[in-house]
């Protein structure tokens, strides 16, 4: 197959390169590192099935560079808090005018299938718990966040549009928290800042009481979920969580990971952000049911596999 992923310098996306490429597929990958990692693209670059661009979703001419493809994977927007909130107007033109970019080239050049990267922010801090699809969230339109949750939310709504207009094949996959290797120092999200202020024995900060809950799918179980998203037959507009719902809490989290990394970090408190969503957990029945898949690899296993990823990239 011949598979376009943007966002592919990032850690959802590298991950996803590395095991179509294994698959011997033919990977187009664009992307702008504002937040992903060009390391990320040189794991990459000696397989000779890769190719990669730099540019950004809004104005690139896939048309012209990359031509009809099999498969694309839209993956290309800041998608951690910190990163987000550093750049709000970039995540919201990714997830618009990207978008819009990306479905009026698949139109023009009659590509087979797209699978929209969403994310459990758009059900907010939600009142229903676990969270199914149907669930149409609680989310505050004008927060520091929303330039992601809405962001997401418009991505749907502009994508299922097409679908229902133009007859594309379009599928939302709704990613919950994922970690694993390839994730960067500095991304912001909670699993990397607990494993980096262990490993660098500094203290190991949890915002409010830590009693707030989320659960970590490790990142190869996401990628097979992606994967089989994108290529099942008969998937045509769904809209599928995907997700680990082992739910744990922040400070249980701490903990763990403070335990796996044999350090003597304290562990410290401090003040919760904005909007941060008290429960999350996804439901994920209806990926069992339409994709045959749910994940395999246990939080501690994935954890020690990420720390030593960190170790080694990081704080060697």
């Amino acid at each position: 197959m011949k598979i376009l992923i943007t966002g592919i310098a990032g850690f959802i996306g590298s991950n996803l390169a590395k095991y179509l490429l294994s698959g011997q597929h033919e990977v187009f990958g664009v992307d702008n590192f504002i937040t992903g990692s060009r390391q990320n693209i040189d794991l990459l670059s000696d397989n000779q099935g890769f190719r990669f661009w730099k540019g950004s979703v809004e104005d690139f001419d896939f048309t012209s560079s990359v031509g009809k493809v099999d498969l694309i994977f839209h993956l290309a927007s800041p998608a951690s808090p910190v990163q987000y909130i550093k750049n709000p107007v970039e995540t919201l033109t990714a997830n618009s005018v990207g978008t819009k970019n990306l479905l009026d080239f698949m139109a023009k050049t009659k590509s087979d299938r797209f699978v929209l990267a969403s994310t459990s922010e758009i059900y907010g801090d939600p009142q229903v718990h676990p969270q199914r699809e149907n669930y149409w969230g609680n989310v505050n339109p004008t927060g520091e966040r929303s330039c992601y949750n809405e962001g997401k939310r418009f991505a749907e709504a502009l994508s299922t549009t097409y679908f229902r207009l133009f007859g594309l094949d379009i599928r939302i996959a709704r990613i919950f928290n994922t970690y694993g290797p390839n994730m960067e120092k500095d991304d912001g999200r909670v699993i990397s800042n607990f494993i980096c202020q262990s490993l660098s024995e500094k203290p190991i900060t949890v915002h409010g009481d830590g009693l707030q809950t989320r659960s970590f799918c490790f990142v190869s179980d996401m990628v097979e979920g992606l994967v089989d998203l994108g290529t099942k037959e008969g998937l045509k507009g769904a809209v599928v969580n995907l997700g680990n719902p082992d739910e744990r809490s922040i400070l249980k989290m701490a903990q763990l990971i403070k335990q796996l990394a044999a350090t003597g970090s304290k562990i410290v408190f401090k003040p919760k952000g904005k909007d941060d969503p008290a429960r999350r957990k996804p439901d994920i029945g209806l990926a069992n049911k339409l994709l045959g898949w749910s994940p395999k690899v246990a939080l501690e296993d994935g954890l020690k596999v990420t720390i030593d990823y960190f170790k080694k990239r990081f704080f060697r």
